[in-house]
């Protein structure tokens, strides 16, 4: 039988559950789908806003809109355009129900737990399509998902439900999606001077590619280390901004790079020259030390 077994509704920006259906089957196999729930729940932000997840005999649906998303459990056979146009019904009722404000300001999970009602009676019409009286609206919404499917999100993508995630998973920290904490006064003032000692190799690079030209005398292999000094400033500025794999170690060759190019630099620059350079890769790769990478989201009971 097709039919629709709970629905909840969620957070985006840090997956906390804002009301969910509180009559689901509480057997070791729907604990499971609860786990997926939450999987999902972490991933809202990084994921379109029509999705399908397949779990072999049910499915998982959602769709997000203004920084909350509306997710429901349905066995396999049931009716996609059914089951998002029961979303679609879900977030007009809650959008018309609850401001942004109280959405985005809420901090506790289950806050507005008493829309249950709505999800409870909704989903007891879509449970019965033959009493629906929205038969016109679905040919619209058959249009709408004909146009734009989900997206199917592979199950590689999302992990496994007993805690071992995948390469896309949050707890990786080399994935692409994960975020940096917020950037002070000194780590923007360590990125315009890592900038800064950039342009001066770049320019000097520049410099030197001229009196090679001009005169036989210059030594090429200056060039090659103002312009290896250059690349290394504007890999720290990237290191400063964008989290990667390995990305301490990554910090600390970049500066050896950095004292190794100026050693060899030494004949052409003065002592406060040196000394700048050295200091400033120094202190971008202290702020990339000191930037890391944001905690977990809360693990919310969705």
């Amino acid at each position: 039988m097709s039919t629709i077994l709970s629905a909840s509704i969620i957070r985006v920006r840090d997956g906390l559950p804002l009301s969910a259906s509180t009559d689901y089957e509480q057997s070791t196999g729907m604990q499971k789908y609860r786990k997926y729930f939450k999987m999902l729940s972490k991933k809202l932000a990084q994921l379109p806003d029509r999705c399908t997840l397949k779990t072999g005999h049910y499915n998982i649906n959602f769709i997000s809109s203004l920084g909350v998303s509306y997710m429901m459990l349905c066995t396999e056979n049931y009716p996609n355009v059914l089951a998002f146009s029961f979303l679609d019904e879900l977030q007009k009722e809650f959008i018309t129900t609850y401001s942004m404000m109280k959405t985005n300001t809420a901090v506790r999970p289950y806050c507005f737990i008493e829309f249950d009602n709505f999800i409870q009676r909704t989903k007891q019409r879509y449970n019965n399509p033959r009493s629906l009286s929205t038969k016109i609206n679905l040919s619209d919404m058959q249009m709408e998902i004909k146009l734009r499917p989900p997206y199917q999100i592979p199950m590689c993508e999302l992990g496994s439900a007993n805690g071992v995630t995948s390469v896309f998973s949050a707890d990786y920290k080399g994935a692409a999606h994960q975020r940096l904490e917020p950037a002070t006064l000194s780590g923007m003032v360590a990125f315009i001077l890592s900038l800064l000692c950039g342009v001066l190799n770049l320019i000097r690079g520049f410099h030197a590619i001229e009196s090679l030209l001009q005169s036989d005398g210059e030594d090429f292999n200056y060039i090659i280390a103002f312009f290896l000094g250059t690349a290394a400033c504007l890999y720290q500025c990237y290191l400063l901004v964008y989290y990667t794999g390995w990305r301490n170690v990554k910090s600390f060759l970049t500066f050896g790079l950095i004292c190794l190019c100026n050693m060899y630099l030494y004949e052409l620059r003065n002592l406060w020259q040196l000394f700048f350079h050295v200091t400033v890769g120094a202190f971008v790769t202290l702020q990339i030390w000191l930037r890391q990478a944001q905690g977990k989201a809360p693990d919310y009971d969705v």
